[in-house]
């Protein structure tokens, strides 16, 4: 900076200011920072002087904290990202006695809820890329959403609705549906209402030579018992237990929603003996609804999905979304005899058809 002198006024007889020179700001500038330095250098001293000063013990433990800081910084670096809770993290959970969570589970090696599966969302993301190789993207973008957000929507969906393995986004849901959300199929059933009853007496009549006739089974729970007798299980056919209901299983083939061609698909009788309660439980996925047509249905029987209790009736079918929080139960007297239903898993009527066709495809069976 130059500095301009002013001419003096009579009223200013001062000598004239002059600019200074470089040498003089420079030699300024230099005294400046040597004071600076010896700053620096007095500062530094008197840090090692404290160090010296330091107990022993302290450094020690200074030293420590260190070590410990340095090791933790490591491990957190050398961790691999957590991935999305898969059913996998979900199952590994299971004590010895099926409880998880607080709820009852089959703990079956071919359940598709309750075995183990590392890496299912990598493997449905892998199996959807496939069959858009050979068919189309079109229509995939739902599916893809929630194949890609999978454990985000898995995690975050409130208590009373967790399906346990697949989540489709953007479907409406409700514990029960009218009988007009799938009303071909309801009212194909009610009609063959006396041929399904018919083919179960039949059946039932074999429980009065042992205690579990070939082709039942007992499912666990708290109290009571509950029986099933598949013809379709998880989306494969029984050949044995459905050439004892023919004409039940001639019937599914006559339903036009029937979940038939993937893991999510089930057709069967289920009977709860009186003193029975099924503990509370969510199903595997929110794209189908249970159809129950009762069969036999005595009193003190309900059924309880997403807090909602509902009743079944003889020969009149009963939909619900089984992905809510859901529980039945019997407290019918011993003399009543069981509650009998007739079981199939129908598609949800918001899935559209090429989704449905993709989704059989993603869960075939053995896949």
């Amino acid at each position: 900076m130059v500095w301009v002198p002013l001419s003096p006024t009579s009223s200013d007889r001062r000598a004239p200011l002059r600019a200074p020179s470089t040498t003089t700001m420079s030699l300024e500038w230099l005294t400046d920072w040597s004071w600076s330095l010896d700053g620096l250098r007095d500062f530094i001293a008197t840090g090692i002087q404290s160090f010296r000063d330091c107990d022993a013990t302290a450094l020690v433990a200074v030293a420590c904290l260190l070590v410990l800081f340095v090791w933790y910084c490591y491990h957190v670096g050398r961790e691999q990202p957590r991935a999305y809770t898969t059913v996998n993290a979900l199952m590994q959970s299971a004590e010895a006695n099926g409880v998880q969570n607080g709820f009852v589970y089959c703990q079956s090696p071919e359940c598709v809820r309750c075995s183990h599966h590392d890496g299912l969302n990598q493997k449905l993301y892998h199996n959807l890329q496939e069959y858009a190789k050979r068919y189309s993207w079109s229509g995939m973008g739902r599916i893809h959403k929630g194949i890609r957000e999978q454990g985000r929507y898995l995690n975050s969906r409130p208590s009373i609705q967790k399906p346990e393995v697949f989540f489709l986004p953007d479907l409406p849901t409700t514990p029960y549906f009218s009988r007009d959300a799938q009303k071909h199929d309801v009212e194909l059933l009610e009609r063959n209402f006396q041929t399904i009853l018919c083919e179960f007496e039949t059946l039932y009549k074999a429980f009065s030579n042992c205690s579990l006739p070939q082709g039942w089974k007992m499912n666990s729970t708290p109290s009571g018992e509950w029986f099933t007798f598949y013809l379709v299980n998880q989306g494969m056919c029984v050949p044995r237990n459905c050439r004892r209901c023919p004409r039940t299983y001639r019937l599914l083939g006559s339903l036009r929603t029937c979940i038939g061609n993937n893991v999510f698909g089930n057709a069967c009788i289920s009977v709860l003996s009186p003193g029975t309660v099924i503990a509370e439980h969510y199903g595997p996925t929110n794209i189908r609804i249970r159809c129950h047509l009762g069969l036999k249905t005595p009193s003190n029987c309900e059924l309880v999905v997403g807090g909602e209790p509902q009743c079944w009736a003889e020969g009149r079918c009963l939909l619900f979304d089984d992905s809510f929080l859901h529980t039945a139960f019997h407290e019918g007297a011993p003399e009543e005899g069981p509650r009998v239903v007739f079981m199939v898993d129908l598609w949800h009527p918001n899935v559209a058809a090429a989704e449905r066709q993709a989704l059989d495809f993603i869960f075939a069976p053995g896949r």
